[in-house]
Parts: C-alpha cells; sequence; structure tokens
C-alpha cells in the first residue's frame, strides 16, 4: 500500500491558517530539539552540525544554542545566496531549533550518560524524537530547514556528482571544522551519519509518511496567499 500524505494538497492560506501553520513548524521544532538533546545527552559523540556547534560555543562566549543559531543564520544567508527557496520554516528553523536544544539542555536535572550501550539506546530514541519533530514541521509545507536548503543547493551545482556524495562532502567538512575546534566526536558520530537517516526512514514508514510528496511554499508564495485573502 502506497503512503497517503494529508500535506500533499496546498490550498490558499488564510491567516489563521498560516498561524496554525507557524504554531504546528514551532512545536515540530520543539520535538525535534528535544530528539538532538537526547543525542547530546547520550555523551558517545555528535552530529557533524552538533560537532560544529559545540566547537564553537567551546570558543566563543556563546553557549550551544546561541552558537547553532548563528551558524544556522550564516548558512541561510548562504541559501539566499545560492537562490534556494526559504519558507518560513526555513527562517524559524534558523532561530528556534538551536535555542530550544538549549532549554532542554538547561532543564534536564539528570548528568551526562556514562555507559556506551544506554549511550546508543538514549540517542536511537533522539533519532525518533527527531523523525517526528521534522515531520510535524515538514507537514506544514513551508520548506526546509537552512543546512538541508544548503545540501541541495550544492546538489543543484554539482550535478555529476550524486546528492548522497554532496550529502557525505558537506558533513565530512562540518564535522572536520567541528573536530578542529574542540567538539566532541565518537561512536556516537558514526551511529548519527549512518543511523538517523535509517531511523527517520524507518519511522516515515510506520507512520506512512513521504516527505518528497509535501508541496512547499516560499514566504513569497504564503505572503501572496495571505495578500490574496485582503482583497
Amino acid at each position: 500500500m502506497k503512503p497517503s500524505v494529508k500535506s500533499e494538497e496546498t490550498h490558499t492560506a488564510s491567516p489563521k491558517r498560516v498561524l496554525i501553520q507557524w504554531l504546528g513548524i514551532a512545536a515540530g521544532l520543539m520535538v525535534f530539539a528535544f530528539g538532538v538533546h537526547l543525542t547530546i545527552f547520550a555523551n558517545i559523540g555528535l552530529a557533524p552540525w552538533d560537532c560544529l556547534g559545540m566547537g564553537v560555543a567551546a570558543h566563543t562566549p556563546l553557549n550551544y544554542g546561541l552558537s547553532m543559531t548563528v551558524i544556522a543564520v550564516c548558512v541561510l544567508l548562504i541559501d539566499i545566496f545560492l537562490r534556494e527557496r526559504i519558507g518560513f520554516g526555513t527562517i524559524l528553523d534558523a532561530f528556534l531549533t538551536g535555542n530550544f536544544v538549549q532549554l532542554f539542555n538547561n532543564l534536564n536535572p539528570f548528568p551526562l550518560n556514562r555507559g556506551i550501550v544506554s549511550g546508543i539506546l538514549i540517542m536511537l530514541a533522539g533519532f525518533v524524537f527527531m523523525a517526528i519533530g521534522m515531520w510535524i514541521y515538514m507537514s506544514c509545507g513551508q520548506c526546509c530547514g537552512p543546512r538541508d536548503s544548503l545540501m541541495i543547493g550544492l546538489g543543484r551545482r554539482l550535478p555529476r556528482i550524486p546528492i548522497g556524495a554532496v550529502e557525505i562532502i558537506l558533513w565530512s567538512a562540518v564535522l572536520l571544522a567541528g573536530w578542529l575546534l574542540g567538539g566532541p566526536v565518537g561512536i556516537g558520530t558514526v551511529i548519527s551519519t549512518f543511523g538517523a537517516g535509517a531511523v527517520m526512514q524507518f519511522v516515515y514508514q510506520i507512520i506512512r509518511f513521504e516527505p518528497r510528496k509535501v508541496r512547499h511554499r516560499d514566504v513569497f508564495q504564503v505572503a501572496r496567499e495571505l495578500a490574496g485573502q485582503r482583497k
């Protein structure tokens, strides 16, 4: 049976509907951020972008959340330069996700995990929350996060290189920068690189969600929809 996705159909938006979608995006990003927090709490090494964020935080007055926000805004500017589609989801992702993760880091009353097996289980649980969070905010159809847009933008400009290879090159560069800045690298880094996508696919098969069928609208499309409602 083929997966069905209600969000693939996009209608003219009313201000109320757009507001509900923005709240949905924020809620999805919070769930996603909790998943990222769990991968940090696992304490067995971080995914490339999180490693870079921790590395930047180690050498600046910024905490992890603000470091990730600065990185995300820089990537967002690169996306704009590459003329990639920017939606309100992209913008909210840039400004909210890192700070949501920092909030969960601050609120967690437990010390960092110290076991390898427990760390792997915690990290896998984090992947599940990340997948669910992505499902919630992607279903709102207002474009992907800055990092995904960057990968797509680079892929468009390197058409002879498979998109999977482009992702590996990008992640390798980000991981190298994070490692040089002192970001934590370990078995969790390998698990994140190869396991996050597998867990995501597994979750999406269970909930019958196909991200490629979601019709995204950029900020200009949403603005036109809202302007049309005022006429």
